[in-house]
This record gives structure tokens, C-alpha cells and sequence, in this order.
């Protein structure tokens, strides 16, 4: 370790801070708490600096973040911490700014060594609500299991972190100043991104698109996006000034929560349903890697969007021209992508919830295209999933097939049938009361079979599981799975990703090959109220009413 300016500063573990499929989130007065983020930088470094050979000298860190608050204090923490754990370079995007498919893409393209990414990705930004911490590795992608678990056992038996005084770095200006031996360089946050997205993409027909006098609306949602998409979208592409709403990313996002969906993208839902919706409507999260897309008074629901990129990727995405090698969806995603996978030849792979769990198959070359339920989408440019990705796939959708968003949907439909899809979510839940309801699901899983429920019987029923086909890990517990004689599934599970009391996601599927023309509530009735009174919801909380219906 340097001599010098660095300084030990003795400390002692706080409890909770395992990381989970989204590294460590909590509220931002806990982060704001003398020691708590150092406390986990520090056993970060400690857990991946065996990875290094011992020393980080010659190897390059990434950070940056979503701009929201804490995020410019936390990352001049970083530096400091970085230096003194004597980390070669640094790169820092500028004003704290990266996306976390940026830091991803600037991870691979310029051979890092890892990155952390400051965000917690869709949920609030302020100072009462919430922040986050992850690691990412060599590959781009999010810390797997392996190194998480490494990380967490730092955590638990840290005495001491490192650091060093020094003055704030600019943050403002592109540029480098090296300190106690560590250079520390500020970059374009948007120049790697938007070179990769050149790489697959053709821009020349995107801006013909648009010349030709086709209209979009981009909803950043005051959140790191906006300035990738009015880079991207209106600088690059040619869409007219006011195409990206809510464009500059703002500590608290404005005060609304940076999630895009139906209910807090309620402004862009507003304008794609009147007279003059434009032909396309799309938002992106809080850090920049889930999608909301919209046609004029037309929703995509997340699982149908991946299969239709993956539907149409090869004819109309030049990064794609040689096909899919497969495809991968987490388990609670609808099983549409599965029924193109089949048509195409290739296999389709459903893993547990968490981007991490793609790496594997996205390094081994076994999957192209990733998705997730949760508004994810991705595929093997970075290894994180990508809003702004998935804007740009379905651009280039419309623009190769001349046809409107709900057009290309019942296409698909007509084609494959369609997987009518919901996702309820019951937020804040009491925690334990939660915990001791999922556990009598799981008790009575192997006594479903055979049981009616929502005017059919359970064909069979489990607690999910993945074995890794690349490495042969193994993952246990990620929701239980209920797959009923008529064709319908429901999938039960309990969220990781926020930071007060617990969240219930109830997710319910029905097939069926009639082109789409049924109404989902109709299709999806019986199964919900069964599902709720299965739960016994409304005696156990109070409600049976979502708070969000996805």
C-alpha cells in the first residue's frame, strides 16, 4: 500500500449492508451517516482486490451515477477512497453523470478494471428517500453472486478504510488531475454510449424517419437520460426541439419518482393518448436502464416489446443482421419471447430476476437479447439492460416497416398469439407480516397440484430455481410458480429493490391464440381475484388493491 497522504481511519461494521440484485440500497440520510459509505467502498475493494493480483496500480475504475442527491458528495468520497487504495485511473463522468449502461459501456470499451454506479435505479431521489451503491465488473455487467457474497463478508469484519485528504475535483470540466499517484480523469459521459449505439444502429435512416416528418416524445423524467437523449435523439437524429420532456437530471427528479410506468409516467401517458399524440412515446428510469414505450393510446407491455425486438431485430437493427444466438428472460417475464425463440430456431433461457444473472450467457455467446418484466430490456452491446437501447430498436421497428407501434404489436400477435400479462404490486407492505405469508406458499407448494383455483386446477406449482449453464451455479428461492391446466400462470414473489417494508409482486399470465382481440381485465379476472383470496390479501393488510398495475 502507498506511503504518504493516505490515512487509516478505524471503524466498525454496520449491519444490512449485504448487497442485493441491485447492489446496496438504502435511505439517504443512512448513506449520509458518518462512515456508512465508506464502510462499503472500502470493503468493495477489499473483496475484488485479489481479482486485481493485490494491487489496483495499473487498473482503471469507473464512476459516476444518476445525479441524484448525494450522488456529487458520495463520488468525491470515491475519488479519495480510490486513491488511497492506490487505483491507477479513475474515470469520472462529468458533473457525476453516467447511466448505468453507460458505465457499462465505458467499462468494455475502455478495458476498466470495474465501476461503481451511485443510483437506486427507478425509486425516489432526494434526501428522505433513496440512494444506492453497485459494484460492476470487468465484463460491464452487475457483481455476481460470487463477489457480492465477497463484498458482504467485508462488510461484516471491516476495522479500518482508507483514505486521503485532498480538495474537491472539478467535476465540471473534462479533463485530469492526478492525485497522490492516481489519475483522475472527467469525461464526456455521453461519447462512449453514443459511439456503441452508432455501432448498432443506422442513424441515416433513423433521421430520414424523422425528416419525413414522424414524431416521438421522450419522457427522461428529470433523470440521467435526458441529456443522452437530447444528445442522441434530437442532436444526432434530427428529432425536433421539445421531442425529450423533463430533459435536465435534478437531485429530487423534479419530486416525482423516476419509475416509467403507467401510473408515474402519467404526463406522457396523457399526451400519447390525445388527438396529437405523436407516433411514438417513450420514457426511461431513474439511471437510464428500463423503457416505457407507448403508442398513440396504445401500451406495450414489457414482455410483448421483447419479443417484438427480438421478432424483428435481424431485419431491422444492423447490429443485428447475423441473428440471435438466443435469448433470456427472468422468470416472472411473460413467456412471449419464448414462442419467437422457437419460431427462430433458437433457445430461449429464463433465469432468476437481477440483470447479473444474463452475464454468463451474454459473455458464453448463448443469448443476444435480454429482457426483464420490470420495464428491462438489453441485449450483448453492454452488459447491463438499456432504456435508451430499446428507444432506438423500436425506432428502428417503425422506420424499416412503415407501420404505427400498435400495428407492429398486432402483428405480432397475428403471428404468435399473445401472453395477456399483469403485474400487481403491493408496496410497503408490513415486512414480517409479508415474510410469513410467502412462507406458508412455499409450505404449500408441493399440495397444490391438483387444487382448483380461478375456474381451472393447478397442473403443478414450485419454488423456482436456476442452475447456471455456464459456470453451474446455483440459485434457490426466486418465487413460486403456480401453472394452471388451462394454460395461466401466476408467480408470487417478494421484491429486493426498495427500501421501506416489503413490496408483493403478484404477476399473472394467460394465453391465448386469438390475435388479441380480448380485453385483459376480462382475460385475467378470475385469476386475480383468486390469487388475492388464495393470499387472503385483504385480511392480512387491510387491501387487495395493487398499488401500482403494470
Amino acid at each position: 500500500m502507498r506511503e504518504g497522504s493516505v490515512k487509516t481511519v478505524e471503524t466498525k461494521p454496520f449491519e444490512g449492508q449485504r448487497p442485493g440484485t441491485s447492489g446496496l440500497r438504502k435511505k439517504t440520510r443512512v448513506f449520509m451517516r458518518p462512515g456508512y459509505l465508506e464502510n462499503f467502498v472500502q470493503s468493495v475493494f477489499d473483496a475484488v482486490r485479489p481479482d486485481a493480483g493485490g494491487g489496483f496500480g495499473t487498473e482503471t475504475l469507473v464512476v459516476g451515477g444518476d445525479g441524484r442527491y448525494y450522488n456529487r458528495e458520495a463520488i468525491q468520497t470515491i475519488i479519495r477512497m480510490a486513491a488511497a487504495n492506490g487505483f491507477g485511473r479513475l474515470l469520472v463522468g462529468r458533473a457525476g453523470i453516467l447511466s448505468t449502461p453507460a458505465v457499462s459501456a465505458v467499462i468494455r470499451r475502455r478495458g476498466a478494471f470495474g465501476g461503481l454506479v451511485l443510483s437506486a435505479s427507478h425509486n425516489p431521489g432526494g434526501v428522505d428517500e433513496d440512494f444506492g451503491i453497485k459494484y460492476n465488473t470487468r465484463n460491464g455487467g452487475p457483481a455476481p453472486e460470487s463477489v457480492t457474497e465477497r463484498i458482504y463478508a467485508e462488510t461484516q469484519s471491516l476495522t479500518r478504510y482508507l483514505t486521503l485528504e485532498h480538495p474537491d475535483v472539478d467535476l465540471e470540466r473534462v479533463g485530469s488531475v492526478r492525485i497522490d499517484g492516481t489519475e483522475v480523469v472527467v469525461i464526456d459521459p455521453l461519447e462512449d454510449y453514443t459511439a456503441v449505439m452508432e455501432s448498432l444502429f443506422d442513424f441515416e435512416r433513423l433521421r430520414a424517419y424523422f425528416a419525413g416528418g414522424k414524431r416521438m416524445l421522450f419522457d427522461a423524467m428529470s433523470a440521467v437520460t435526458g441529456p443522452y437523449a437530447g444528445h442522441i435523439i434530437e442532436g444526432r437524429l434530427g428529432a425536433p426541439a421539445g421531442t425529450v420532456l423533463n430533459g435536465t437530471p435534478l437531485p429530487d427528479f423534479g419530486g416525482h419518482h423516476p419509475d416509467p410506468n403507467l401510473v408515474h409516467a402519467a404526463e406522457l401517458v396523457l399526451r400519447m393518448s390525445s388527438e396529437d399524440a405523436p407516433d411514438l412515446g417513450a420514457a426511461c428510469d431513474g439511471d437510464g436502464d428500463r423503457n416505457l414505450i407507448l403508442g398513440r393510446d396504445f401500451f406495450v407491455t414489457p414482455g410483448d416489446s421483447l419479443a417484438v425486438i427480438a421478432e424483428h431485430a435481424r431485419e431491422c437493427i444492423p447490429g443485428y443482421r447475423e441473428g440471435l444466438a438466443g435469448v433470456a428472460r427472468s422468470m416472472p417475464t411473460s413467456m412471449a419471447v419464448d414462442r419467437v425463440a422457437e419460431a427462430q430456431g433458437i433457445k430461449c433461457y429464463e433465469t432468476p430476476t437481477g440483470w447479473k444473472f444474463f452475464g454468463n450467457l451474454l459473455d458464453a455467446g448463448l443469448a443476444t437479447i435480454c429482457g426483464e418484466e420490470s420495464f428491462g430490456t438489453g441485449s450483448d452491446h453492454v452488459r447491463e439492460k438499456d432504456g435508451l437501447w430499446a428507444v432506438l430498436c423500436w425506432l428502428s421497428i417503425l422506420a424499416v416497416r412503415g407501420k404505427s407501434v400498435e400495428e407492429v404489436v398486432r402483428d405480432h400477435w397475428r403471428r404468435f398469439g399473445r401472453s395477456y400479462y399483469q403485474r400487481h404490486d403491493y408496496e410497503a407492505l408490513d415486512a414480517a407480516a409479508a415474510a410469513e405469508m410467502m412462507a406458508g406458499v412455499v409450505e404449500s407448494v408441493p399440495s397444490l397440484a391438483g387444487t382448483p383455483l380461478a375456474g381451472s386446477r393447478v397442473e403443478r406449482a414450485d419454488e423456482f430455481g436456476y442452475v447456471d449453464p455456464v459456470d453451474g451455479s446455483s440459485t434457490a428461492r426466486q418465487g413460486v410458480r403456480i401453472f394452471l391446466e388451462d394454460g395461466s400462470r401466476a408467480v408470487l414473489r417478494l421484491s429486493g429493490t426498495g427500501t421501506a417494508g416489503a413490496t408483493l409482486r403478484i404477476y399473472l399470465e394467460r394465453f391465448r391464440d386469438d390475435a388479441g382481440a380480448s380485453d385483459v381485465l376480462e382475460v385475467l379476472g378470475p385469476l386475480t381475484r383468486s390469487v388475492r383470496e388464495m393470499l387472503r390479501l385483504r385480511e392480512r393488510f387491510g387491501t387487495d388493491e395493487p398499488t401500482v398495475v403494470t
